[in-house]
């Protein structure tokens, strides 16, 4: 609610405050630019008409969008007595929309470019985080082969109210964005945007990794090796199939809200995995790395690319119904602390306090250089601890994995940036067992509260499994009286099953994985905990 304040015109350019009665769609107003420049107040004039005191407006400069001389509809003009204010406007389930309001100025005054002049450069003075220039990739075969549609009607023309300037490159063969990304000279770029789904964002991921290791002489494929965060962040807008990490780090799918949080420049912090083989690096991972059922629905996917997105539901049908476990042998580090508890009922949500104390760790040097320490020493925060026998699944995020089909997650009280990951355990169970799991991630109930699922905040894991050579297929829970059903789906007995990488299969089932603390930068903000409409 603004104040009400005298009326009097708006003063010379200069002086800190700026102050005129305006009309509005809504009716007139005094509209105030305060001292500092950080919001656009508007109280009703006359205050005493009814219903005026709930008609005030603040605009927040740094929820600005834009401004610009002329009405909403029209071009943008060099003379005459309107100008509009683009703004951030909240919508319901954490969609965002782009508000305006039109300002009409007295006949002759002179005041509508002064105040577009003064909202401008109030506008550059608390946007120092805002992109000036992108290059963004499009996908035009991910997902629904909708990207370039999307980005064309959607986002293109939010940037270019915005006043950034953008490359759009639409990719035309795998790794081809990879390529660029190494090769090109992005000293003058802000970020990347990627147009796709989440297999478009990881190519991004790695490749921005990737670079910045190499030209700083890190060794990639040494699995000790601290890693050194990019300079530029990441924009998703999403156009995929699943767009988990955009879900998860935003609260929705849609293209518009992802295309405002990167006008205004939020930055969000993400940790990484690295997973490795032995001396070599295989992949990075912000999602999921999951061994079992997710690795077995990932894998069997691939042969089914042509049935789209439903190739992921027909796959998980048939490996509810294998019900295959697989052998080994899981050792984690844990994260210690009374605080690390992905049972604690929290969530991860914008201005998260548990990653702001990340933050703070991570700028001292803490999180990378105590990590060997820990392992050598054993310290009493934080542990290798050892699991062996038979798993149905073995997945890790860095996230809480949420998606529409799965609003929490696989892991609710996961973090988004605290340097640490979320281990689920699922060892061998029947069927019916493991699918009272899975649909406790659609229904909010606890999916870790099952005798045989268990659940730990680690920091690194190493897996080993066992080899079942000459071992005879027995039959497992769940499986009497399935066989007519399961032989024309199943395999029979499989030895090793497939690590899923955020979607991609990795070709060896032992390896490493490390967590990055805040190893990337997206522009995003985390979860708002409450919306309000301006």
């Amino acid at each position: 609610m603004a104040t009400p304040t005298p009326a009097r015109s708006l003063p010379a350019m200069g002086d800190p405050f700026h102050l005129s009665l305006l009309r509005t769609p809504r009716g007139r107003f005094r509209v105030s630019l305060p001292p500092g420049g950080e919001f656009l107040l508007g109280t009703p004039e006359p205050l005493s008409r009814p219903g005026a005191a709930g008609q005030s407006f603040c605009i927040p400069i740094t929820e600005m969008v834009g401004v610009q001389l002329g009405g909403s509809g029209s071009s943008p003009t060099v003379e005459g007595n309107q100008f509009t204010v683009f703004f951030v406007q909240r919508e319901k389930r954490q969609r965002w929309s782009l508000g305006s309001l039109e300002f009409t100025v007295a006949p002759g005054s002179g005041l509508a470019p002064r105040w577009v002049d003064a909202l401008q450069r109030s506008i550059q003075l608390h946007g120092v985080t805002r992109p000036r220039k992108l290059l963004v990739f499009v996908n035009p075969v991910g997902g629904r082969c909708r990207a370039g549609e999307i980005y064309r009607d959607r986002v293109a023309g939010l940037f270019a109210l915005a006043g950034i300037q953008t490359e759009v490159i639409e990719t035309q063969r795998p790794h081809e964005a990879r390529e660029l990304i190494l090769q090109q000279d992005l000293g003058d770029l802000d970020g990347l945007v990627c147009v796709g789904g989440d297999g478009t964002f990881n190519e991004l991921m790695h490749a921005l990794i990737s670079r910045t290791q190499r030209k700083a002489g890190i060794p990639e494929d040494n699995p000790a090796a601290p890693l050194l965060p990019p300079r530029l962040r990441i924009g998703i807008i999403p156009a995929g199939s699943t767009d988990c990490i955009c879900f998860a780090t935003v609260g929705t799918n849609d293209p518009v809200t992802s295309a405002l949080h990167i006008i205004i420049g939020d930055s969000q912090p993400l940790d990484v995995c690295s997973v490795h083989h032995h001396e070599r690096l295989l992949r990075y991972a912000v999602s999921l790395v999951g061994y079992g059922f997710y690795g077995d629905v990932v894998s069997d996917s691939e042969r089914h690319r042509w049935m789209g997105p439903m190739r992921y539901d027909f796959s998980g049908f048939k490996a509810v119904l294998c019900n295959r476990s697989y052998e080994g042998t899981v050792e984690f580090l844990t994260a210690g602390g009374t605080e690390a508890n992905p049972r604690d009922q929290t969530r991860c949500r914008a201005g998260c306090l548990v990653c702001s104390e990340s933050s703070h760790q991570l700028l001292g040097g803490s999180e990378e250089e105590k990590l060997p320490q820990q392992e050598s020493t054993g310290a009493a925060v934080s542990e290798w601890q050892r699991e062996q026998g038979r798993f149905l699944a073995i997945n890790l995020t860095c996230m809480s994995s949420a998606c529409p089909k799965s609003p929490d997650g696989l892991s609710p009280s996961a973090h988004l940036a605290d340097g640490t990951a979320d281990l689920i355990l699922v060892r061998e169970c029947s069927a019916l067992g493991f699918l009272r799991h899975l649909s406790r991630h659609m229904d909010h109930r606890d999916q870790f509260d099952l005798p045989f699922v268990s659940v730990h905040r680690v920091r690194a894991l190493r897996f080993t499994p066992k080899q079942l050579e000459g071992s005879e297929e027995r039959e497992r829970p769940g499986c009497r009286g399935w066989k007519g059903l399961l032989q024309g789906l199943c395999w029979g007995e499989q030895p090793l099953s497939s690590w899923s990488c955020d979607g991609e299969t990795l070709p060896h089932a032992d390896i490493s994985v490390r967590v990055h603390g805040q190893l990337i930068h997206l522009f995003a903000r985390g979860i708002e905990q409450k919306m309000g409409l301006v």
